[in-house]
């Protein structure tokens, strides 16, 4: 008789905000603070023991949906780690999108959880447009996620979302003026037709006249019209 081997017991809630609590650093805590990342619920535990600790749990929708529920601030960074994509539904993302307090746990749903969804592509269209800080930072993460990690993506999709860089660029808030920075760069950084159109854009935001847009545009610019981007870009051949 062959024996079937054993599900891997799955973590409740207790066991994990307790394994986050015994790698709680307040030093880290202070790290954190510097970095202008909001720690008032926040316990100090660095992003590679997190990452160390998903791998450990795996992956687990139930979970998720309980660490977010804490409001911890490490509970909520783990949550996006562990979270299946497929079982992740378009009102969940609006749900969390709208609890976002940080840039950090912004970050890390766009970039571990939400760019591997079937709806990251739509989000970042409408987030981009939204007036909360954290949710339209979320629409230009999304963006910049994308172009890193969406292979199959059409060169359309990043065409559509230069023109909301471009409409946002003059939003002053340092959060929101960075990520569409990323997004920017990231863009550009696709292939060779994208690299010239997000070249024009910047150009674009350059004449638009606002601080922040002269301030995104000579950052992208710096980086698209370097010698090393092209370099890696004909290296690849795209």
């Amino acid at each position: 008789m062959i024996r079937q081997a054993a599900a891997p017991a799955r973590w409740s809630l207790d066991e994990a905000m307790a394994a986050l609590q015994a790698l709680a650093d307040p030093a880290a805590r202070e790290t954190m603070a510097r970095f202008a990342i909001v720690t008032e619920r926040a316990l100090g535990v660095s992003v590679p023991k997190q990452r160390a600790l998903a791998k450990r749990i795996g992956r687990d929708h139930r979970l998720a949906a309980e660490l977010w529920a804490t409001g911890v601030h490490e509970a909520r960074t783990l949550a996006a780690l562990i979270d299946e994509p497929s079982r992740v539904t378009r009102a969940q993302m609006r749900r969390w999108v709208r609890d976002l307090d940080s840039w950090d746990v912004c970050d890390g749903c766009c970039m571990d959880l939400f760019d591997k969804t079937p709806y990251a592509i739509e989000c970042a269209l409408a987030w981009a447009g939204r007036r909360e800080e954290y949710v339209k930072r979320a629409g230009f993460v999304l963006m910049a996620a994308l172009a890193a990690h969406d292979k199959a993506a059409d060169d359309g999709v990043f065409l559509a979302f230069l023109l909301l860089i471009r409409r946002e660029a003059g939003d002053e808030r340092n959060f929101v003026k960075k990520a569409v920075n990323w997004a920017l760069r990231q863009i550009g950084k696709r292939n060779f037709r994208l690299r010239q159109a997000a070249i024009d854009t910047a150009i674009g935001i350059r004449a638009d006249g606002s601080r922040s847009g002269r301030w995104i545009a000579a950052d992208a610019l710096r980086e698209l019209q370097s010698a090393s981007v092209e370099r890696r870009q004909r290296a690849r051949g795209r």
